[in-house]
C-alpha cells in the first residue's frame, strides 16, 4: 500500500460517475437544482450592483453635488427622468437603491466570512481537545448563544459609536460567531472517530495536520451553509441598524437609511420605500435560497 488518501471522501451515483469527491457530487445535485440557478441569477444582478453599478445607473443622480439632485423635484412619481421615482430630496430612487447595494453586501459578505473563520476555529478546537477546554468554550458559546445578535448589536454600538460599516461589521461577528463554532464542535467530535482520523493518527500525524488536512474539511460543510444563509440575514442586520442610525450615516448612504428616509413620505409617495426595501428583499432571498440549495447538495440525507 504506496498511497493512501485519507482526507478526501468520494462517492458512487448510479446516473453519475463511478466515482466523485464530495464537493463534485455537491455540485452535481447544485446543478440539477431550480432553486439554486433562480438564486444564482438575482445574485449576479446583486454582484454588477456592487463592483459595477455603473453599468446600471449614473452615480451622478445621487447627489446634489453633481447637480443629479434637485429638490424641484421632490418626491416626483416614476417617469421618464426617474425610473422608479424620486425621494424627498430629488433624487433618483432607483440610482440610490443601485449605489446603496454596496455597502449592505459588504457587510454581510464581511460578517458572514468572519463568523465563519473565528467560529470554525474555535469549534475545531474545542471539538478535538475536549475535556475542560470544551466545557470552558461551550459554556461561552451558550452566553452568547443567549444573547439576541441584533439586540445585542443595538446596545454596541450605542455604548461605542462605532458607525459605519466597520462598526456593524464588528458587532455583528462579535455575537455571531457561536453558532458557526457550535456547528463545527459536533462535526468535530463525530470526525475524530471515523476511520480516516484513527488512520492518520496510526500513521504518525500530528494533531494540527490532523485537524486541518483530515477533520476540518469533513467538519466544515454545515457552517458553509450557515455562512450563506448568513449573509443575507447580515445585510438585513446592517438595514436595520442604519435604519436606527447605529450604522450607515449621512453622507453616506444603504437600504436601510434609504428605509429611515422614506418613513415619514411613505402615504404621500410609496416608492421612495417600496423599492429599496424591494431591492433588500430579493438579495436577502437570494441569499438564503442559495443557502438551501447548497444544504441539500451538502446533505447526502437530503438528496433525491
Amino acid at each position: 500500500m504506496s498511497d493512501i488518501q485519507l482526507d478526501v471522501e468520494t462517492s458512487v451515483r448510479p446516473d453519475g460517475p463511478a466515482s466523485r469527491t464530495l464537493l463534485g457530487d455537491a455540485w452535481y445535485d447544485l446543478r440539477r437544482s431550480w432553486i439554486f440557478w433562480i438564486s444564482a441569477a438575482l445574485l449576479v444582478f446583486v454582484l454588477v450592483m456592487v463592483v459595477f453599478p455603473g453599468l446600471l445607473a449614473p452615480q451622478e443622480s445621487t447627489s446634489s453635488l453633481t447637480g443629479g439632485c434637485q429638490l424641484a423635484n421632490s418626491l416626483a412619481p416614476p417617469s421618464s427622468q426617474f425610473k422608479l421615482g424620486a425621494d424627498q430630496q430629488g433624487c433618483d430612487v432607483y440610482a440610490l437603491s443601485i449605489y446603496g447595494a454596496r455597502p449592505s453586501v459588504i457587510v454581510g459578505v464581511l460578517a458572514a466570512v468572519l463568523t465563519t473563520i473565528i467560529g470554525a476555529g474555535i469549534g475545531l478546537i474545542a471539538g478535538f481537545f475536549g475535556g475542560k477546554v470544551d466545557s470552558t468554550i461551550s459554556r461561552i458559546i451558550d452566553i452568547f448563544l443567549g444573547v439576541p445578535y441584533i439586540l445585542g448589536a443595538i446596545v454596541l454600538l450605542s455604548a461605542v459609536d462605532l458607525p459605519g460599516i466597520w462598526g456593524v461589521v464588528l458587532a455583528l461577528t462579535l455575537l455571531s460567531w457561536p453558532t458557526a463554532a457550535r456547528l463545527v464542535r459536533g462535526k468535530v467530535i463525530e470526525a475524530k472517530g471515523q476511520d480516516y482520523t484513527l488512520a492518520a493518527r496510526s500513521l504518525g500525524a500530528s494533531n494540527g495536520r490532523i485537524m486541518v488536512r483530515h477533520i476540518l474539511p469533513n467538519a466544515i460543510g454545515p457552517s458553509i451553509v450557515v455562512a450563506v444563509i448568513s449573509l443575507g440575514l447580515f445585510i438585513g442586520a446592517e438595514a436595520t441598524l442604519s435604519y436606527l442610525g447605529l450604522g450607515i450615516r449621512p453622507p453616506d448612504f444603504s437600504w436601510g437609511t434609504m428605509i429611515a428616509d422614506a418613513q415619514n413620505a411613505f402615504f404621500q409617495a410609496p416608492w421612495t420605500l417600496l423599492v429599496p426595501a424591494g431591492f433588500l428583499t430579493l438579495t436577502v432571498l437570494a441569499f438564503i435560497l442559495l443557502g438551501e440549495a447548497v444544504s441539500e447538495a451538502l446533505d447526502p440525507k437530503l438528496r433525491k
